[in-house]
């Protein structure tokens, strides 16, 4: 059966202006859309809604997951007294890129997301700059596991501290998103910028629709908002 909350967040989704002048019904554009977020495949959402009567090819399914990704907001701006921040390699067109990504320990919301042709101090120093535009860092320590990312935040006055066990959340983030990818793409195949779509589109998913255990049911956006 069909989970209720689902189909309440398609319908919820069903008059976001980026679903204009499409030919095929909105319900089902955003149903696709959740049923990728929740776990299928592209390919695996094809099949499902093959089920329903709809035939639609993987690569349709592909634009209207990444046209949802375009029109989705920030996350909501937070006073994080405890980040872990790490990047995770990502292959694109076979060559290797890094995924830069900052938690609120406290509440698991997605701070930010970035990718990086390289990884290092440099980079790290950007990915926290861009992090600092968006949230206020004021009062935050930084959980890291490498005396790059501290002279990174020494560059930018930001405080931080070795960490090697609550860091792991960022861990644990990455092998969740790595398990998604690895359901329909061992190497990425297209541009940087729709595959950075794909994981702006992830991390809305994971901050606004996904309930986690640890805060008794509510997701991540609502602990902050709330």
């Amino acid at each position: 059966m069909l989970n209720q909350e689902l189909l309440r967040e398609t319908l919820e989704t069903a008059n976001l202006e980026c679903w204009e002048r499409e030919r095929t019904a909105t319900p089902v554009r955003a149903f696709a859309v959740r049923l990728h977020a929740t776990g299928c495949s592209l390919r695996e959402t094809k099949e499902i809604l093959r089920l329903f009567g709809v035939e639609r090819s993987h690569q349709a399914i592909f634009q209207w997951v990444h046209r949802v990704s375009d029109s989705v907001g920030d996350p909501p701006t937070a006073k994080p007294s405890r980040v872990a921040v790490d990047e995770t390699a990502i292959k694109i067109n076979g060559e290797w890129s890094w995924l830069y990504a900052a938690i609120d320990i406290e509440t698991k919301l997605i701070l930010d997301v970035a990718l990086f042709g390289r990884h290092g101090t440099d980079p790290a120093a950007a990915f926290l700059h861009g992090l600092r535009e968006k949230h206020d860092l004021s009062e935050t320590v930084f959980l890291v596991d490498g005396y790059g990312y501290q002279t990174a935040l020494a560059r930018l006055g930001l405080s931080g501290r070795l960490d090697y066990v609550d860091r792991n959340l960022i861990e644990k983030w990455f092998h969740t998103l790595k398990m998604r990818v690895d359901r329909f793409h061992n190497s990425w195949v297209g541009s940087r910028a729709s595959v950075r779509g794909w994981f702006e589109q992830f991390v809305h998913y994971y901050n606004h629709q996904r309930p986690h255990q640890s805060l008794d049911g509510q997701t991540p956006a609502g602990e902050v908002l709330n």
